[in-house]
Parts: structure tokens; C-alpha cells; sequence
């Protein structure tokens, strides 16, 4: 089977192709394959109590497709009814093909095109596509982070990784030992609160934590008198704006922010709780992901005594509990480990051309979608500093917009040049989250100029892809037989 165009994954980046490419390129044929089968990517994938989203669903959302609830921190299933619905509404369906997983994709100089080989339940099988579109996330769906503890296997209680989370699991009135101190923990945590024993987050190191409304007022006040769709565009736009300035603000006044997170949790824990030992992390605001916590959550469970924190390292499990190195000892029924996920590349696909294998990390980002010397190709990376479906969508739009100038050009074959004087001797992000610094050596680089830096910045992108020129000397376009 051939396509015009193939994408990997129906997950929201998928979705958001889908959309885009019915939308922008009309008489060009594509498919969405899905290797699981069910769409919904991570909020398909994460079962555990209280998975919610960490950004708010204003910009989560797509920008065509409103969120029409008062919840703006939303939980998982209410997502992935979200991302159903699009499905639905935009008739894209049909153009999913779930259990199809690529194990291999490989350009064909001589033919122009991407020769994939596919794997569906247990079947092999070959399609070919004209351009591959990535949108299968950054981290590995099958192997989360999961360290080995010393003696773990001493541990009489049931050992669980969120990833791995299923309903039969049995939480009420036990005794609960979350290790980590990321989104998933500060989630986890007051979720399984509400029935447990007694829940105690031990974490080597604190992060950033702020409360935040579950609910926005300024939407629900102009929802009153306001049509959804200007509604959703101006809350999107507010936060936005808002996003941009806090992450403005963090790089450039790093202390201010930050006694402004640690004075807002003073003020959720009280005086006498020890903040500067549980929530003051070493690193500054925004070099690691700030974890967000709807209405307080994790600070109310804490005040009524069902959660506490504990700061320390861990020298090993016993048959009931862990011992830290402080020589504390946390007695438990069940330890999540909440330990993170591992990042993978190109969505676990052996990507060659003309059989030679595709490195990454020896190649620069082009635009943060596109890699040097692969023709073609394009890749869905969301931000670190805001809600992933924004820089999904706009790589959607440029991943579109090239397309239909390849057609206008008549030529078959798009890719980027290598550019010796952008060096290419930076990491793809600038990030020191634990999941990102174990991964980088997978992930391509990125240059010191444009068009081959990753910004990380949604205004500039905006101005890239919907108002400047497409065409650029790092981009060369040509037909393979004049290669």
C-alpha cells in the first residue's frame, strides 16, 4: 500500500496532522498508524489515580477544536473523550490504522520514497509512503526509567510502576511509598490519599510545585456572554501570553521567582513546615519542568496529615518498608515508583537511507521538526516550557505547507542541508530534568543560529511557520533523477 504520507502515532500530535493534512492538502492521500490499539497516545497509556494534564487544557486543546469545559486542568479520561471527539468531528477515522506498528522505515534514493515495513498484531507487512510525518512522542511507551534498588526483591508488598498501573489494584486502607518528586508523584500522591492509610512521597530531591485553579474564572465569566469559539481563542491567547511571560521571567530573575513559589507554599503549609528541606529544589525555576497541583491538592492532603514528604536517599527495601540513609525507616504495602519515563528517538523506528542507519544525535534539528540529510522526514517535539500541542500543531502547518510547495515546485524530494557554521554542539534542549540529561545522546542537536536552534518559543515559531517565507538556502528541493 502507498500513501502520499504516513504518520506515526494517533496520539495529539497524530491527531493534529490528521486535521491539518485533510485540511491543507485536500487531494493527498495519508494514513495515521497506530501501533496500540487504541488511539490517545499517553492518555491512552496511563491508567494511574488522578492522571490529569499538567498544562492547561486552553492550550493543550487544539486551536480547532475548542474545550467547552469548566475544568481547565483536566483528568485523563476526559481527554482522551476530547481527543475522540476531534477524531469524530473531523471524520479521520478512517484514515487511523490501529496495531500497525513501524519496526523499520528506510529511503529509497532511487524511487523518492520511504519504504516501511510494518508489523500488525503479529503479521509483517510493507507500505510505502512519499513522506514519513513522526508523531509518536519522545519516550518509550514499553520501558519506563525504572532504577534498580538494593534488595528490592526483599519487598513482601506489590513493587508498581505508574506506567504499568492497572484497576485491579488495591490502594484503600494501605500503607503507600511514592518515590519521586515529578508531575506523576505530586499527581499520584493526593489522588490515592483520599483512600490510603497513609502516603508518604520520598523523593531524592525536591521540584517546583505550584497550585493552580482547576477551573478558570475568566473562561467561565466570558463563556456567559461570549460564542465558545472567541471564548476559547481569547483564554488560549491569555495563557499564552501568560506562559511566556513566566518563563521570560524565570530565566531572567531566577531568584524572584523563586522565593515567589516558596512563599506561596509557606503560605499553603504554614510557618512551621520545613519548606526549604521539601520543596526548595537546588536547580532555578524552569530549568526542570515546574509540576503544577489543581486547587492545592497536594498541599491539602498534606495539612490533614493523609500525606506526608520525606527527603532522603534510599540504602535499601526490606520485607516491609524502605530504610533511607539517614536511618529512617518507611514501613509500606505497596511502593509506586514514580521514577520517570525513558526518552527514545524516532519513535523506535530503524530509520535508514539506502539501508545506512540514521544516527540523530550526529545530526543538527532543522526548525526543531526537520533533520539534516533526511529527505522527506519531518518529527513532532512539543515544548518543555508550555503545553506540547502547541509546537505540535505548528509543525503540522509547516509539515503541510511543504508538502504543497514541493507541488508547486514539481519536485519530489525536500531536505535539509547540512551547515558547517551552525556547529552543532548543543544539546537539543536545554533542560536538566533527569528523564531529558538520560536521554540526550539520543535526541539530534541543535545549532547555535537559525534556522537549525531550538528556540522553544511559541511567538517566534508563530512568525517562522505562518508568516515567513518556507523557502530558505538550508532547504534544498529536487527530483531524484536529478540527483
Amino acid at each position: 500500500m502507498h500513501k502520499d504520507t504516513i504518520v506515526i502515532g494517533a496520539g495529539i500530535s497524530g491527531i493534529a496532522a490528521g486535521y491539518n493534512l485533510k485540511k491543507y492538502c485536500p487531494n493527498k492521500s495519508f494514513s495515521i498508524l497506530e501501533g496500540r490499539e487504541s488511539l490517545g497516545g499517553t492518555w491512552d497509556l496511563f491508567k494511574y489515580p488522578g492522571i490529569r494534564s499538567d498544562s492547561d487544557m486552553h492550550t493543550l486543546g487544539f486551536r480547532f477544536k475548542p474545550w467547552i469545559h469548566d475544568k481547565s486542568i483536566a483528568d485523563g479520561p476526559s481527554i482522551l473523550n476530547y481527543l475522540n471527539e476531534t477524531v469524530d468531528e473531523f471524520k479521520l477515522r478512517n484514515n487511523i490504522l490501529l496495531n500497525h506498528k513501524v519496526e523499520s522505515a528506510n529511503w529509497n534514493s532511487d524511487k523518492s520514497i520511504w519504504e516501511l515495513v510494518v508489523k500488525e498484531k503479529e503479521q509483517f507487512k510493507n507500505m510505502t509512503c512519499s513522506f514519513l510525518f513522526l508523531c509518536g512522542g519522545y519516550y518509550s511507551y514499553s520501558t519506563p526509567h525504572m532504577p534498580d534498588f538494593k534488595n528490592q526483591e526483599s519487598f513482601s508488598g506489590q513493587i508498581i510502576h505508574p506506567q504499568f498501573w492497572n484497576n485491579q489494584i488495591d490502594y484503600a486502607n494501605k500503607k503507600i511509598i511514592v518515590i519521586g518528586s515529578g508531575a506523576t508523584a505530586v499527581t499520584i500522591v493526593p489522588a490515592i490519599a483520599e483512600t490510603a492509610a497513609h502516603v508518604t512521597m520520598l523523593q531524592r530531591s525536591p521540584s517546583y510545585v505550584v497550585s493552580w485553579p482547576s477551573e478558570d474564572a475568566k473562561n467561565k465569566f466570558l463563556k456567559k456572554f461570549l460564542p465558545i469559539k472567541l471564548t476559547y481563542f481569547l483564554v488560549r491567547w491569555k495563557n499564552i501570553l501568560y506562559q511566556s511571560y513566566m518563563y521570560f521571567m524565570a530565566k531572567n530573575y531566577p531568584e524572584k521567582i523563586k522565593n515567589s513559589i516558596l512563599d506561596l507554599i509557606r503560605d499553603e503549609l504554614g510557618s512551621d513546615y520545613d519548606v526549604d528541606k521539601h520543596f526548595t529544589p537546588s536547580y532555578k525555576p524552569w530549568d526542570q519542568r515546574v509540576c503544577l497541583v489543581p486547587d492545592s491538592d497536594l498541599f491539602k492532603a498534606i495539612k490533614e496529615k493523609k500525606a506526608s514528604v520525606v527527603t532522603d536517599t534510599i540504602k535499601e527495601f526490606e520485607s516491609d518498608g524502605i530504610v533511607l540513609d539517614s536511618g529512617q525507616k518507611i514501613t509500606a504495602d505497596i511502593i509506586i515508583t514514580a521514577t520517570g519515563i525513558e526518552l527514545n528517538s524516532l519513535n523506535d523506528i530503524n530509520v535508514t537511507i539506502d539501508k545506512n542507519k540514521v544516527n540523530p544525535h550526529s545530526r543538527l534539528t532543522y526548525k526543531g521538526m526537520m533533520l539534516s540529510g533526511v529527505p522527506n522526514f519531518a518529527y513532532s517535539f512539543g515544548y518543555v516550557n508550555a503545553s506540547w500541542t502547541l509546537r505540535a500543531d505548528l509543525t503540522c502547518e509547516y509539515v503541510c505547507k511543504l508538502i504543497n510547495l514541493m507541488d508547486k515546485k514539481g519536485v519530489e524530494c525536500c531536505v535539509p542541508i547540512n551547515d558547517e557554521t551552525a556547529y552543532g554542539d548543543d544539546d537539543l534542549i536545554d533542560f536538566t530534568s533527569g528523564y531529558f540529561q538520560r536521554g540526550l545522546h539520543l535526541m539530534p542537536k541543535q545549532g547555535n543560529k537559525a534556522p537549525w536552534k531550538n528556540y522553544q518559543n511559541y511567538i517566534k515559531d508563530i512568525f517562522a511557520v505562518r508568516l515567513f517565507s518556507i523557502k530558505n538556502a538550508n532547504l534544498s528541493f529536487y527530483t531524484s533523477k536529478d540527483k
